[in-house]
């Protein structure tokens, strides 16, 4: 009889071998789990009758703080304390996919941040900063009148709140029918040119009037172009032909057997008022596919815009139509002109940010290339300081960097920003002392310029995806120089405005 039990015990372990697959071998060891450690033949320790393994903190805070390590091919999920096996993303049975699961995690996060938001559980970045210490400290003579007013916006940023702006439009069918792709504000913030995505293709224009944003109904005013064009928008700025911010540039892509050109609108062109003036200048330059644009408003170039194209720079005068060619080596994706001087920043897909002094006539090679910055990605976007000592750029890896131009170093880098392929812009306001920037996953970051400390993150309204990246305006006088501190931010076919108050 024992001979027989054995031998069904034999039998019975040789099976158990046999069978190659065990689940629990996909799964995180449990410190805490005394049968799967048993399951999964681990030796044992001895242990004492009068401790137990749940309640030694150092256990626990091992479990908690230990690594999961990764699979290739699987997925860990925290919850079940299990690993799932990972599909290919075209896979339409089993929607457990690598994209899948990141966006889940992206989602909960922002509706958590969101959540924490409406609850308005605000916290200030910096430990012991509050409003009552700094009037103290102003007060007391131990803060200068610029570092008071720099704190006093890193508090009401922290306190911004999210209200949505209900748009008018004097064709009502057409407000909130489209969805928002660009928003740039004049240089007083007091209109705001947007480019919105078309149903059927193609992009159509309209200007925001921010007198509104005064008001305590918070709406404000849009007028859409009488034109509409099939093409996409690269690039768009104001340009001050015959007033400042009389026009607006813009850069549209070729389609087809049409060639891309740069277009300038007169700004009356989307006013109701007077419909029978004259829009004024209005005048379209043939070029090919343009990355970039930039208007300049030095004297010694008067007139003048620019244009980043595939490996070269065009400058081209409004008046006489005369264009400057300048070679590069790389896409011009970002440009900005300088005030005090005749100098042209460029920045490129190579990484490199070089100036052109547009005085000089064309030349061949890259002699004529004044200063030279290098980014490890491409640059898409640069901002001079106000001084123009220094310069702000953000690349493709998401690395954003302040330059000194004296010494071409770099003094200070931003991080928190999320980028990998998109040109996305960055907004300076160096008055009060805030950079600005939105990631491409969808999340609005607010910086301190002096100490490039990270002040807000603020997620989206609506789910992240690629063609809902949001479009922001921060200025402290939105609406004009009796207006209204705040951000703006549009998304889909939605306006927000984040106040102070």
């Amino acid at each position: 009889m024992k001979r027989n039990y054995w031998r069904g015990k034999e039998k019975q372990g040789w099976s158990n071998r046999k069978h190659g697959y065990h689940p629990h071998r996909y799964r995180r060891p449990s410190h805490n789990n005394r049968t799967e450690r048993l399951e999964q033949g681990e030796p044992q320790t001895p242990v004492n009758e009068g401790s137990s393994s749940s309640g030694d903190p150092s256990s626990s805070s091992l479990t908690q703080n230990s690594v999961v390590p990764e699979l290739p091919g699987f997925y860990y999920d925290s919850e079940k304390n299990r690993y799932f096996r990972l599909l290919p993303g075209h896979n339409n049975y089993n929607p457990l996919t690598k994209e899948s699961i990141q966006y889940k995690a992206m989602e909960c996060k922002r509706l958590r941040l969101l959540e924490e938001e409406e609850k308005q559980k605000k916290k200030t970045t910096r430990a012991g900063l509050n409003s009552s210490m700094l009037l103290q400290k102003r007060q007391l003579g131990l803060l200068s009148s610029t570092s008071y007013c720099r704190l006093v916006h890193e508090l009401k940023v922290n306190c911004m709140q999210r209200r949505k702006i209900e748009i008018h439009s004097p064709d009502s069918s057409v407000a909130g029918t489209n969805n928002f792709k660009i928003i740039v504000a004049d240089v007083a913030c007091e209109r705001i040119f947007t480019v919105n995505d078309v149903e059927h293709g193609g992009c159509k224009y309209g200007i925001i009037n921010l007198s509104g944003l005064g008001k305590e109904t918070l709406t404000v005013e849009m007028y859409d172009n009488l034109y509409f064009t099939n093409r996409k928008v690269n690039s768009v700025c104001w340009a001050s032909l015959t007033h400042p911010d009389s026009h607006v540039l813009l850069c549209l892509m070729g389609i087809a057997e049409t060639p891309g050109c740069a277009s300038l609108l007169p700004a009356s062109l989307f006013s109701s008022t007077n419909p029978g003036d004259r829009p004024g200048m209005l005048c379209s330059f043939k070029i090919s596919t343009a990355w970039s644009c930039a208007w300049c408003l030095n004297p010694q170039a008067d007139n003048c815009f620019s244009t980043g194209l595939t490996r070269r720079v065009l400058v081209t005068n409004v008046v006489t139509g005369h264009r400057q060619t300048f070679g590069t080596g790389s896409d011009v994706l970002a440009q900005q002109f300088a005030t005090q001087t005749p100098m042209l920043y460029n920045g490129c897909r190579s990484g490199e940010i070089f100036s052109i002094d547009v005085r000089q006539r064309n030349r061949k090679g890259q002699s004529w290339k004044a200063i030279r910055l290098f980014h490890d990605s491409a640059v898409t976007s640069i901002r001079l300081l106000e001084a123009e000592h220094y310069l702000m750029a953000g690349d493709m890896a998401g690395k954003i960097k302040l330059w000194d131009l004296r010494t071409a170093k770099c003094v200070k880098q931003y991080k928190g920003h999320h980028n990998e392929y998109a040109i996305l812009p960055l907004h300076v306001n160096e008055e009060e002392g805030l950079l600005t920037a939105v990631g491409q996953d969808c999340y609005t970051r607010i910086w301190s310029l002096q100490d490039a400390h990270l002040l807000r993150t603020i997620p989206s309204p609506h789910p992240s995806s690629k063609d809902a990246i949001p479009s922001v305006v921060f200025s402290s006088r939105l609406g004009g120089s009796r207006g209204v501190p705040g951000l703006l931010m549009a998304v889909k076919q939605d306006l927000y405005h984040f106040s102070y108050n």
